[in-house]
């Protein structure tokens, strides 16, 4: 018999029998029947026993149910199954940390990360994810629609991408190697084979940070472009890109943002944009701050909304001695970058710049840094060898998804978070 999903269960023939697979979400017992809840990747399903019936297993015991489906108003989408047979398809489960039948989880972080394999089952948490995943969809659609090539990096590198300081050292057969900190000089580098590149992939920052916004391991979004003017043209990309994974969630993820109750964000045709001086003065910095902090963010972020009714704002032009050495200093006054960050909902959600792209201006602003050449020489070579004007940007997934459900901790929608205290599940 072939498998019917919860979803599909309304349109089943009353009198039909039927399969479902999945959970016990939930069990019912009254006196005269028992109400199981089956609940799959589709939703929940119910199924009534009566006494003598089928033996009801504990929640969360993976099951096979075939049954007769009979009208019900009362059942989720009008119809249940009525006389099953229940076969169990493993151990029975045990008791589960928290109760997942609960429309929310009132428990602690902690608890939740404890037992992240069983809590992510929740449909409120399992929604988060969904939103990630149809992110993910239209992030590529939008890019491939627009002539980019999916690129894949080493995760294993021989120096550190910008701060050596954050990086994770390991033993390379016997010599020291790093965990990427992000595929900065390999997406750099394509851009002189593909013109426009992207990667979806994790990255690691080894950050003494414990706070709410920061980890150790998080899923990047990254993005080059190449045969670019100046920055604005990939401020205009990454317009695009947002506005196509708020497109993807919209497509493939109605479900999630009905449960969740979310506002999704409009993404205006063009983007607000700040200098990085206009931006101190809103959030009333002293002038000669060198970046902005949480609360400068904040402030921008309001007034964003209060001024162009936008959830977003681009800063740019940050002082090019605080970005790294390969952003791009503006051509009219170079104490200035061709450097950017886009804040979400007050919060930095994207760093991205146009480059460097001349050998020449490499080897300049490693010296003038009191970089040493050789950890980068393999970066750099590249550059003699014909890379075009590019710029690009990178998106933390983790903190797009937790500042669409506006989560107080970015561990509470990451799948299996990484930071300084927690290294499993």
């Amino acid at each position: 018999m072939k498998r019917t999903l919860a979803h599909a269960l309304p349109e089943a023939t009353p009198g039909s029998r039927v399969l479902l697979q999945g959970w016990v979400h939930r069990r019912r017992e009254l006196s005269a029947v028992t109400f199981l809840v089956v609940r799959d990747r589709t939703g929940l399903a119910q199924v009534v026993v009566r006494p003598g019936g089928a033996d009801v297993p504990s929640e969360e015991t993976t099951i096979s149910v075939v049954g007769t489906a009979t009208a019900n108003p009362q059942a989720p989408g009008g119809i249940e199954l009525t006389e099953p047979e229940i076969t169990l398809l493993g151990e029975p489960a045990d008791t589960p940390a928290v109760e997942l039948w609960r429309p929310t989880l009132n428990t602690g972080l902690p608890t939740l990360l404890d037992h992240a394999a069983t809590t992510w089952r929740h449909p409120a948490r399992k929604a988060t994810w969904e939103l990630a995943a149809a992110s993910l969809r239209g992030f590529r659609d939008t890019l491939d629609a627009d002539g980019f090539t999916e690129v894949h990096s080493p995760k294993l590198v021989e120096t550190a991408t910008e701060s050596g300081a954050n990086v994770f050292t390991v033993d390379y057969f016997g010599r020291p190697a790093y965990l990427a900190q992000s595929p900065q000089f390999y997406k750099q580098q394509l851009v002189g084979v593909f013109e426009r590149v992207y990667e979806v992939g994790p990255v690691f920052r080894a950050e003494p940070h414990d706070t709410v916004r920061h980890l150790a391991e998080y899923v990047s979004l990254d993005v080059e472009l190449g045969f670019i003017e100046d920055h604005r043209e990939v401020i205009a990309c990454l317009r695009d890109t947002v506005a196509g994974m708020v497109d993807g969630i919209r497509r493939h993820a109605a479900p999630a943002v009905e449960r969740l109750d979310l506002r999704l964000p409009d993404v205006p045709d063009e983007l607000p944009v700040l200098h990085f001086r206009e931006a101190l003065a809103i959030a009333g910095a002293p002038a000669d701050e060198p970046d902005l902090n949480p609360a400068h963010e904040r402030a921008l972020g309001e007034w964003a909304l209060a001024e162009h009714g936008s959830d977003f704002v681009v800063v740019e032009g940050y002082p090019t001695a605080n970005r790294a050495f390969y952003s791009h200093p503006d051509p009219a006054d170079p104490h200035w970058s061709r450097a950017f960050d886009l804040i979400f909902r007050g919060i930095e959600l994207v760093s991205g710049a146009q480059r460097l792209h001349r050998y020449s201006d490499y080897v300049a602003a490693l010296e003038q840094r009191g970089y040493p050449y050789e950890p980068y020489a393999s970066y750099v070579e590249a550059f003699r060898r014909g890379i075009p004007p590019h710029g690009g940007f990178a998106i933390g997934l983790e903190r797009w998804v937790g500042r669409l459900v506006e989560a107080t901790n970015i561990r509470e929608v990451t799948l299996f978070p990484r930071d300084l205290h927690r290294l499993a599940p």
